[in-house]
């Protein structure tokens, strides 16, 4: 999880990135999930997307290193946003089918300059309310579902009924990754119910974002690991100074 190397995948990702951060285009933003509620107008600057929507660098490349690992057939991401997260999920893994559902078309249309830039081909974006587009899209999938990143509504009941639907396509080898579970109190609650899930039977906290398996071998059991945390960094620092 700590691992601070580097991949040939990164350096593109992270220029593309700083392009997106530099760029005072316009969007007319359509928002579905409880984004609203931090003052998201519905005229914003790509600029001010990528710094705030989009994943930060380490979270990202957690979920690369993730994808990287797991070696799945079939990745979802409810929550394309400038799609700087799915090209680390798909660039992860060349072999796997990347989809990434996105509600806004605007920003959906920035997230496909992304991949095209990228030159990333095994994603397919489906634009839309996930409301309407997640459950014919799990129904069309020809593999399980092996990966699953939920970043697409941050209320609790749109997060347990997507988690309901995923969990019907998945195996006892999927992983399911659901971001910002502490950010507001309904995340909590959410992340609590998913946790004492019957079919649940090990989760991992990391603050920013929760990891769940469903090894039925697996005793059930519940972690809480430090992530990027400034407290590890100050101290890497530290010893790093004085070695």
């Amino acid at each position: 999880m700590n691992h601070d190397g580097a991949f040939a995948a990164f350096p593109a990702i992270e220029q593309r990135r700083r392009e997106l951060s530099q760029s005072t285009e316009v969007l007319t933003v359509r928002d579905f999930g409880a984004g609203s509620r931090l003052g998201a107008g519905r005229q914003r600057r790509v600029r001010d997307i990528a710094r705030t929507a989009a994943k930060p660098r380490p979270l990202a490349q957690l979920l690369f290193r993730l994808v990287n690992w797991r070696q799945p057939h079939t990745v979802l991401e409810l929550g394309t946003s400038l799609g700087l997260t799915t090209a680390y999920l798909a660039a992860a893994c060349s072999r796997a089918q990347v989809l990434t559902f996105e509600g806004c078309p605007a920003t959906a249309s920035v997230a496909r300059q992304t991949f095209q830039e990228l030159k990333l081909s095994n994603i397919q974006l489906i634009e839309g309310n996930l409301d309407e587009t997640l459950a014919p899209a799990l129904a069309k999938l020809s593999e399980p579902l092996d990966f699953a990143f939920f970043d697409g509504n941050h209320r609790f009941e749109p997060t347990m009924r997507y988690f309901e639907q995923c969990l019907q396509h998945r195996t006892d080898e999927s992983l399911f990754v659901l971001d910002d579970i502490h950010w507001s109190q309904e995340m909590e609650q959410a992340w609590a119910a998913i946790k004492q899930h019957p079919e649940v039977t090990l989760t991992i906290d990391l603050f920013y974002v929760g990891l769940v398996f469903f090894r039925k071998k697996q005793p059930k059991q519940h972690f809480t690991l430090r992530f990027n945390h400034v407290v590890d960094k100050l101290l890497e620092r530290t010893r790093r100074l004085s070695a």
